[in-house]
């Protein structure tokens, strides 16, 4: 039987997912089973909505971020003023955090408002925003959603994206990989291949299902605990295993242009906003997140010196001018991003007037790991902007980001009154 399962096993991670099973204890068993499977329908695109969450590792400094002064008429800010052209469609805000603490290691938590280590009690766990939306709407496009980040870092890899299982979203790298999984079509020779594939795994998903159902009526009260864990965990496999049934014969779209060369973290970004712009324009997927981390480098600006190093900076005045530098330039690129969104028409209105896009950190000061008072910039997605700002940040007034969420999700039409660890709708 251990045969057998390792062989499928192997098998199923051409479905893009390593099932790792849980060690039962009462049987000393090690199987798994499926839940049913999500039908996926492609959608029309045109004026959909859609939801884009940008996240830094590392914080950015608030004191030359935030203004002083509320409302339409807030002062613009050596961080700010590169989004200058962009102010009458964004919004900026002070006072939105989660109420956690955890320094470098709650980082994870910017998009779901729950901690990895108070996950497991909760019934949605710490899925983020952008995998909930996903759940949601994401069967209506050929991606369910598009996570671009790094493995590089101070804690391993991308963390801005998590599943409701506790389990990390793991990233897309470069452009070339983002760029041949918009536009790269298969060969018919491959599309007939996967179409085999996806049978054999259906069947297998099938095997494994018995098994469990089987085993899950012998073992004690704690390993049916993990077994349920298992189950939902390999959820989202089934949903990628459907997804793919659909969109296999479905052409992707032609690439605009040639296929890019990776260069690093620092030079790709441009690249990287572009193609996920694409990816939404082509309705490829209307969810996607990017998460600068540790790969980015300030030696690709020049600055010879580590980006963690720095942004320990006691209040030294080389150090926090360099990470300023560091940090202008990626608030550059993303102004460049909304740019590009507002140029493209969507129906009556532009791709940035159909998309929400989030942008921030789950750090508020990396010099004394606080993740209060996080840096959020809200632009698009049909809200009225051009504010700065500020909530109620403590006591029982205080406004949870995850209010926010909320809200994101209401206006993508999802029906929901909670997420994370909301209080209410966003105000």
């Amino acid at each position: 039987m251990k045969s057998e399962l390792n062989r499928r096993r192997f098998l199923l991670r051409a479905a893009g997912a390593t099932l790792a099973l849980p060690g039962l204890t009462s049987l000393m068993a090690k199987t798994a089973g499926s839940l049913a499977a999500v039908q996926a329908t492609r959608g029309a695109g045109i004026g959909a909505k859609r939801f884009v969450g940008v996240g830094n590792l590392l914080g950015f400094q608030t004191k030359s971020l935030f203004p002083e002064t509320v409302g339409k008429g807030y002062e613009s800010t050596r961080l700010l003023k590169p989004l200058e052209a962009m102010r009458d469609q964004m919004t900026v805000y002070r006072g939105l955090d989660h109420g956690i603490k955890g320094g470098h290691f709650a980082v994870h938590s910017f998009l779901s408002g729950v901690l990895n280590s108070e996950a497991k009690d909760r019934e949605d766990g710490n899925v983020t925003i952008d995998q909930y939306l996903a759940e949601e709407i994401g069967s209506q496009t050929r991606f369910s959603s598009l996570t671009v980040g790094s493995e590089g870092g101070i804690h391993g890899g991308c963390q801005l994206s998590w599943t409701r299982s506790g389990v990390r979203v793991p990233p897309i790298t470069n452009p070339a990989e983002l760029f041949d999984r918009l536009f790269a079509s298969e060969t018919p020779k491959r599309r007939r291949e996967m179409v085999e594939e996806n049978g054999l795994q259906g069947s297998i998903l099938d095997a494994i299902n018995e098994e469990a159902k089987g085993l899950a009526k012998k073992v004690n009260r704690e390993d049916q605990e993990k077994l349920d864990e298992y189950f939902t965990s390999i959820r989202d496999v089934e949903k990628r295993l459907e997804l793919r049934r659909q969109w296999t014969d479905q052409p992707k779209p032609d690439a605009p242009f040639a296929k890019p060369a990776n260069a690093n973290t620092v030079e790709d970004l441009p690249m990287l906003y572009e193609l996920i712009a694409l990816a939404l324009q082509t309705d490829s997927t209307r969810v996607a997140t990017l998460e600068i981390g540790g790969s980015f480098l300030p030696q690709h600006l020049g600055i010879e010196k580590s980006y963690h190093g720095l942004s320990h900076h006691g209040n030294d005045a080389e150090a926090v001018g360099h990470l300023l530098a560091l940090e202008a330039y990626q608030i550059e690129h993303f102004e460049k991003f909304l740019n590009k969104l507002s140029s493209v028409q969507d129906g009556e209105g532009t791709l940035l007037d159909s998309t929400s896009v989030l942008f921030g950190s789950g750090i508020g000061d990396a010099n004394s790991h606080k993740n209060s008072d996080l840096p959020v910039l809200l632009a698009g997605g049909g809200y009225r902007h051009g504010e700065f700002k500020k909530v109620e940040w403590q006591g029982i007034k205080k406004v949870p980001l995850c209010n926010l969420f909320v809200d994101l999700a209401q206006r993508m039409g999802v029906e929901t009154e909670s997420f994370g660890n909301s209080t209410g709708n966003f105000s």
